[in-house]
């Protein structure tokens, strides 16, 4: 019997390395980040049959944005043909595997539905940011105005709780709670828009809910949907939790060493919308690097300002112990798969412990690639 199922997905990463470089006048030497691509790093999930589970995630979710009115279908459609990861869904399926289940017609219907909000809130983060591009195409607040972009991604959150409903009370219990923790993340993460003194804790308060939140929700939904048992689905939330969390520290490092086209947004983008995240917040209390970087954050940067900041942050330990931090909640992931109970009455435990191990092993893997 084969195992449920397999995933693999485009993603680059770049590997960066500071150069010495003398400047214009010649008087002295700075440094200049320099990136260059190392490897193809989202084939993680390679368990056969994942693609074709996708294949159908993303015809529902075609036709779960379609609706009478034909702008409103349009705009909503924007996102979805720009494509993406799909890692929540993928999640969600990879979850229903790790308890023995296949991918029925229910486990598809929560993966849109986490998809969906997360679009949703993608629609909504792009008006809060004034962002001109998502995902490599123009953003729908730049093309079509934010009135318009705020209303489609309602009505993607609607469609969402569309489909939860169809799934049970529990399923719906838990998509409103994540929606609930997006917006308190976003607005904790706000409330130290472009300070110097934003402190660790606010930073992982506000990731836990605005990021982590939905990875819980989607890994306790594939739980739930593959009818696994509570103590299951329980470690199953937990996995995603932490895995969330090891998942933003990749995220905010890649912001930091990749470039405007691995990214499909403007690289540095977080710095330049005053998000300051673990590996600044870090760099500005090292006693070397944190006076000449307080000097240059805390309001709007040009080019050349925010390619220094970027080159004193990664020259500075706050990459290394950024992605300490992300080890962290890596193993914490994978201990939370620990906890699940022996397959036994499944009908291929090894197939189902492969899974385990690969989810156990995926923060780890993508957090291999960082310098």
């Amino acid at each position: 019997m084969p195992f449920p199922f397999g995933f693999r997905s485009p993603h680059f990463t770049w590997r960066v390395h500071l150069e010495r470089e003398r400047s214009p006048s010649g008087s002295c030497w700075g440094s200049r980040v320099a990136y260059r691509q190392v490897m193809n790093v989202w084939e993680l999930l390679l368990l056969p049959g994942l693609d074709g589970t996708l294949a159908r995630v993303e015809e529902a979710l075609r036709e779960a944005v379609a609706s009478p009115e034909p702008l409103l279908s349009e705009v909503a459609s924007h996102l979805v043909g720009a494509g993406g990861k799909r890692l929540r869904p993928a999640l969600l399926v990879a979850a229903a595997a790790a308890t023995g289940a296949a991918a029925s017609s229910a486990v598809i219907e929560g993966a849109v539905s986490v998809e969906l909000v997360h679009m949703g809130s993608l629609y909504h983060d792009d008006v809060i940011d004034e962002a001109g591009s998502r995902r490599g195409v123009t953003s729908a607040n730049a093309r079509w105005g934010n009135l318009m972009a705020i209303l489609t991604g309602d009505f993607l959150l609607a469609r969402a709780s569309e489909i939860a409903a169809r799934l049970g009370t529990g399923v719906v219990h838990v998509l409103a709670t994540a929606i609930g923790r997006l917006c308190e993340g976003e607005m904790a993460q706000l409330r130290y828009a472009f300070s110097l003194e934003r402190p660790e804790p606010s930073y992982f308060d506000s990731i836990s809910k605005k990021t982590a939140s939905l990875m819980w929700a989607s890994a306790r939904i594939g739980g739930l949907v593959a009818g696994g048992e509570p103590e299951d689905v329980e470690s199953l939330g937990r996995f995603g939790q932490a895995f969330g969390m090891a998942y933003q520290i990749y995220d905010d490092l890649r912001d930091l060493l990749c470039t405007d086209a691995e990214l499909g947004k403007p690289a540095g983008n977080d710095i330049l919308e005053g998000t300051y995240t673990l590996p600044v917040i870090r760099a500005l209390t090292d006693p070397e690097a944190g006076p000449e970087l307080a000097s240059l954050l805390g309001g709007n940067l040009g080019p050349p300002e925010l390619d220094k900041a970027r080159a004193i942050i990664v020259s500075s330990g706050a990459v290394a112990s950024s992605l300490a931090e992300g080890r962290r909640w890596a193993a914490e992931s994978a201990r939370s798969l620990q906890e699940m109970a022996p397959p036994a009455g499944s009908a291929n435990p090894v197939a189902v412990l492969a899974v385990r191990e690969t989810l156990a092993r995926l923060a780890d893997r993508l957090l291999d690639d960082l310098p």
